[in-house]
């Protein structure tokens, strides 16, 4: 007991002392001969410096955008002491509330299985599914390291919190709760975890269990260039189109969408994708902005940003927004003083240290207008509208990390123009139209570090196009895609920058209509294409989202063929590239499993560059009669 109490006095004295605690106690219990058959209990103050370890690993793989000027932090100045406990009392409250729910009768025998409490069988079998299935070894390596690669503090540390939130989402899924013989049976578990004390929980023993560390399977040289393998569906969100997906670093973020079923949906739901235990976890919907679909989202660096779009059926579009925090799973609303009138089908980029979020449409008209938000004082200042581009929607946009080029879109026909916005100096320059592509609304655009791409799309007389463009922002000057061996001509497809090579995927065409789960990767260096694999690819679909990771493509939701709204995805990896990952700017401390009580600075490369960290367009719903297709019910 003196340990813990020391180890307690260490970690309220701020983030060094709790690394060195951490050094301290994860030395310490490797330095401990483990019996299998003893009975082993955690107090909560060292989950919370295990958990602080397991963020700590996290913050250290999330992106830090090249756009921002300042240094990316250390993990204590972006996540509190009281936040990091907040999140083991959540997962300990979770897993009182199934321990609660199973000790009561049932009315029905056949759902005696749903409410089982967490046992150590469950949790190894949850440890052994992260290590055979995670598709970042490396990370997940880590995960274990800073937890001493003790089986015993993985399973309650790490295990424990996924298997308990899954169990608790199944069961409020399965409307379990209602068929209890209780007084509360009316209401859904989640309102037992609310209300389950924490203080019987501090300590959970694992009488009698015998964890095994077991063998990570994926190989440490990463994945098989040109291959597909499916997203874990354990707990992924509900299926859905239209919705938003950012990559930090260490999770794929999805949020907001739409589906249709006899009546249009809106949602304020989402789910943070982790590659390294291959599982998904609910964002909270407490202070979550209102439901939506065709909004906008970027990545500072330690939050997303959502903002704009529109209501079930596109009735009303919106002006407010949200900023989440994946670390502490918490919501902030942007401030509405001063923010652009409300739209959707608009764009949103991160430069400048501001999101810039311009054009778009409010229903009635297009827009020219915009706004810059600055996240550090939760205000707005308005865009220049001076020698800017005309009023748009269907429109892309990139940063440059320091302006947004804007072009493509309908602007009452499927226009070929665009512009450059300098959020230093609020001012806009048009973009040549000398040798640009044809015009079109909905292509995609990456930014390589040096120009734009443009590539496929619409025109206003429904054709499709396999076509493309690079500008060059320095020269002003536009050169032509090759066509050989191109992807077929598509719109709503999706496309990513992965360091040396833009991949195209997915989308639909009009003649002949067709879905698609196809794609190519254009080298811009040689101007030339190359397919991607159709083995294990996710069905074809639209109204998807896509992110690279650093090594991988990742596509998840959509409207899929023939009929249905999916929550499957797939990751493409590519290899074969090179990411061109940045450094931190600032070192981050490392914890490790060693007795020496030293904590060491250890500056480390994120995961992915994030060139444009604007969201891929996905498929946009029609607010007037067109002449492109519908392919399904949208808002």
């Amino acid at each position: 007991m003196k340990t813990k109490r020391k180890i307690g006095g260490h970690l309220i004295r701020g983030g060094a002392a709790t690394v060195l605690a951490l050094s301290v106690l994860v030395g310490l219990v490797m330095a401990t001969p483990r019996n299998s058959a003893q009975v082993r209990t955690l107090t909560f103050t060292e989950r919370v410096v295990y958990q602080r370890a397991i963020e700590e690993v996290y913050w250290r793989h999330r992106t830090w955008p090249r756009e921002r000027h300042d240094a990316k932090p250390s993990l204590d100045a972006v996540m509190s002491h009281a936040q990091i406990e907040k999140k083991v009392k959540d997962y300990l409250r979770e897993s009182q509330a199934l321990k609660d729910q199973w000790q009561r009768p049932a009315r029905n025998a056949s759902h005696n299985d749903a409410g089982d409490p967490i046992t150590p069988e469950q949790l190894q079998t949850e440890i052994d599914r992260m290590a055979q299935h995670t598709k970042q070894p490396e990370v997940l390596r880590e995960l274990f390291h800073a937890l001493g690669d003790d089986p015993f503090v993985i399973a309650e540390c790490l295990a424990r919190p996924a298997l308990a939130q899954r169990l608790v989402r199944e069961l409020n899924d399965n409307n379990w709760a209602s068929l209890t013989k209780v007084a509360w049976r009316e209401h859904p578990l989640q309102s037992r975890v609310a209300t389950a004390g924490t203080q019987a929980a501090v300590t959970m023993s694992a009488t009698g269990a015998n964890y095994t560390l077991p063998e990570i399977s994926a190989p440490s040289a990463g994945c098989i260039d040109d291959t597909w393998t499916p997203t874990s569906l354990i707990n992924a969100p509900s299926a859905r189109n239209l919705h938003t997906a950012v990559w930090t670093g260490s999770e794929m973020i999805v949020w907001g969408g739409h589906f249709f079923d006899g009546t249009h949906h809106v949602l304020n739901t989402g789910g943070k994708y982790n590659p390294s235990t291959d599982s998904w976890t609910v964002t909270s919907t407490a202070n979550a902005p209102s439901a939506r679909s065709t909004h906008t989202v970027v990545w500072t660096g330690s939050e997303m940003i959502v903002w704009g779009g529109c209501d079930a059926g596109c009735n009303n579009v919106v002006n407010t927004g949200g900023r989440y925090n994946p670390g502490t799973d918490a919501w902030a609303a942007t401030s509405s003083s001063n923010a652009p009138p409300a739209r959707s089908l608009h764009t949103a980029v991160w430069a400048d240290d501001q999101m810039i979020v311009w054009g778009g449409y409010n229903n009635s008209t297009n827009l020219n207008t915009g706004g810059r938000y600055d996240p550090n004082s939760d205000s707005w200042t308005a865009t220049s509208t001076i020698n800017a581009p005309s009023a748009r929607r269907y429109h892309t946009a990139v940063s440059t990390g320091t302006e947004m080029i804007v072009w493509a879109g309908f602007d009452g026909a499927a226009t070929g123009t665009g512009g450059r916005y300098h959020p230093n100096t609020d001012s806009w320059t048009a973009t040549s139209t000398t040798k640009a592509p044809s015009g079109r609304e909905s292509p995609t655009a990456v930014w390589t570090g040096s120009e734009m791409i443009i590539w496929g799309g619409i025109d206003q007389a429904g054709n499709t196009f396999n076509s493309g463009g690079r500008y060059n922002p320095n020269t002003d000057n536009w050169t032509a895609t090759s066509a050989a061996n191109a992807p077929s001509p598509r719109y709503s497809h999706t496309a990513v920058w992965s360091g040396s090579e833009m991949i195209v995927w997915g989308g639909i065409s009009t003649n002949p209509f067709m879905y698609f789960n196809t794609g190519g990767r254009y080298i811009p260096d040689a101007d030339s294409w190359t397919t991607t694999s159709t083995t294990n690819a996710p069905t074809a679909r639209y109204g998807y989202t896509a992110v690279w990771t650093g090594s991988e493509m990742i596509i998840w939701g959509g409207y899929s063929d023939p009929t249905s709204y999916v929550n499957t995805g797939g990751r493409y990896c590519a290899s074969g590239v090179t990411a061109t990952p940045t450094p931190n700017p600032t070192a981050t401390a490392t914890p490790i499993a060693t007795l020496t009580p030293t904590a060491t600075s250890t500056p480390t490369a994120t995961l992915t560059p994030t060139p444009t960290s604007s969201p891929t367009p996905t498929a946009r719903p029609t607010p007037t009669p067109r002449s492109r297709p519908t392919p399904a019910p949208r808002p």
